[in-house]
């Protein structure tokens, strides 16, 4: 078994506790923040969807955080940031390093399909501002307009989709730029600008929505206190329903970005006696803030004022895209000052977005200036190719299903399972009395034991009881392909072929970084 001391080398710091909590709070704050929770609340009960909603992170989503603000800190003491040199000193096994390349793979496999929608962000922002998709008014004209800016069709708005690549480009750039000027000089430096422009952005938006009345008065009950009516007035019938329960449970791991492996790097930073639980607390409250009072006050109830109850019920039945790309794209050309409102409405989601990304490529980053000793430079250089190379079939097969395929086994399957697999490592072979310490070192107030007991056995049952409706749901189905053209079926195998290549290459990169260690320890003098 190979074991290695305790490091006391030199490791990139947050320059403050608050840099820190903005740090994680962006990386939470992302798309699903403004399109995925509203939509999410719509169709599943409105005011009562908070109620699993809320349980979720109370018994998932909270405690998962102090586990992953745990592991990294844990790690960052031994000069690992990412999860394969952290478990190997939470289980001195062998196969806890290779287990912890899971915690390199979804991250990095996120980020090649995440960051291409986060592009679109940036480009509609753009769209708005100039009033490309001026004129279109109908959700047939902007279905359009998106499927040919995406490269699905071709016709006068982007007979390409080179307009698509560009800005992919400009994002993964914009990324890459962030990440190779390291925790304080890129990460941030970026947070501290983002975050708060995007409750700024978010609060405008908010007041502006507040202030739409009543759009169309031969409609008079199309109006905003009706839309946060519609969006709030709780449904409780719907709470016997298992796929509402899923649904908010799903929600919960996409907005906290629990089981993804950045927030264990992020954690890693951290000085050894820094406060987990109360910074834990404070990023959880933050994007909750984000999340329930300014992503729930804008989308829907703005829709309804226009649309109308009905046409709402289709939209959010339809997905984030539908309400985020087609309805209030339409809805800002009939506001007033719609140009400039639509945006920072795409800009705001372009920020989240970016944070969130610049998170998700870290762990990769921090796995090669640690493990293999590369400069920064050389790292994100490194990084930069892997990351454009296996996005080009996410940007060119998306017709195909491509990305589809790699958000539900990875965006949604994968983060359970690794969630699954942390709680385990943590309380269940590195010990409940350890981790109980671990977690409350230095923090003002501390976990009660009894806490860390509910974590160990209800949080972990209430994962694995998730992740087998997860599958009998929608797992069998993607898997058996049954929602799949025949068509598709090449591109679909092709987009399985490159996770599990992913997922190898990463565990051949633990072996190989192992190895080395292994040699470096055989050259040392006794």
């Amino acid at each position: 078994m190979t074991q290695f001391t305790h490091t006391t080398k030199s490791r990139e710091r947050w320059s403050t506790q608050l840099g820190l909590i903005l740090a994680m709070a962006a990386n939470a704050v992302g798309l699903g923040n403004f399109l995925r929770f509203p939509v999410q609340c719509a169709n599943h009960g409105g005011g009562a969807f908070l109620i699993p909603y809320f349980i979720a992170v109370i018994l998932l989503g909270l405690p998962l955080m102090w586990i992953e603000w745990g592991i990294g800190r844990f790690g960052g003491k031994y000069g690992h940031g990412t999860t394969p040199g952290m478990f190997h000193y939470l289980w001195r096994h062998p196969i806890a390093k290779y287990i912890g390349a899971i915690g390199i793979a979804v991250p990095f496999l996120l980020v090649i399909y995440y960051n291409y929608i986060v592009s679109w962000t940036l480009a509609y922002s753009v769209f708005s501002f100039t009033g490309k998709y001026a004129g279109l008014t109908s959700f047939e004209g902007m279905s359009e307009f998106l499927a040919a800016y995406q490269g699905k069709v071709s016709n006068a708005h982007f007979p390409t989709i080179a307009t698509a690549f560009l800005f992919f480009l400009l994002t993964h750039g914009i990324m890459m730029w962030v990440v190779s000027h390291g925790v304080t000089r890129g990460i941030e430096r970026l947070v501290r600008i983002a975050l708060p422009l995007i409750i700024v952005f978010g609060v405008i938006l908010v007041v502006r929505v507040l202030f739409i009345g009543t759009p169309n008065p031969a409609h008079p009950e199309n109006n905003i206190a009706n839309g946060f009516g519609f969006l709030w007035n709780p449904n409780f019938s719907v709470l016997k329903d298992s796929k509402v329960w899923l649904a908010a449970t799903g929600q919960v791991f996409f907005t906290l970005s629990v089981g993804v492996g950045a927030i264990q790097t992020y954690a890693s930073y951290l000085k050894p006696k820094d406060d987990v639980v109360l910074s834990s607390i404070a990023t959880c409250a933050t994007n909750e803030f984000c999340e329930v009072i300014l992503g729930a006050s804008i989308a829907i109830p703005v829709t309804f004022a226009f649309f109308g109850l009905a046409q709402t019920r289709l939209i959010a039945a339809g997905g984030a895209f539908d309400l985020g790309f087609f309805a209030m794209p339409i809805i800002f050309q009939q506001m007033f000052l719609g140009q400039f409102f639509g945006a920072i409405w795409f800009f705001l989601l372009f920020l989240a977005g970016i944070s969130s990304t610049v998170a998700m490529v870290q762990p990769v980053m921090a796995f090669l200036q640690e493990e293999f000793r590369m400069t920064r430079k050389s790292a994100s250089w490194v990084v930069s190719v892997m990351v454009l190379f296996f996005s080009f079939p996410v940007i060119f097969f998306l017709k195909h299903g491509f990305l589809n395929e790699l958000d539900f086994w990875v965006g949604t399957f994968g983060l359970v399972v690794f969630a699954i697999i942390e709680v385990l490592i943590f309380l269940w072979v590195f010990g409940e009395r350890r981790a109980w310490k671990e977690i409350n070192s230095g923090s003002e107030i501390h976990i009660p034991r009894v806490v860390i007991r509910i974590i160990k056995y209800v949080t972990l049952a209430y994962l694995v009881v998730l992740l087998v409706f997860w599958f009998a749901q929608d797992g069998i189905s993607f898997l058996l392909m049954k929602n799949v053209p025949r068509e598709d079926f090449p591109y679909v195998w092709f987009a399985r072929f490159m996770m599990l290549a992913v997922s190898a290459l990463m565990i051949f990169l633990v072996h190989l970084a192992w190895q080395r260690k292994r040699r470096i320890r055989q050259r040392m003098p006794d």
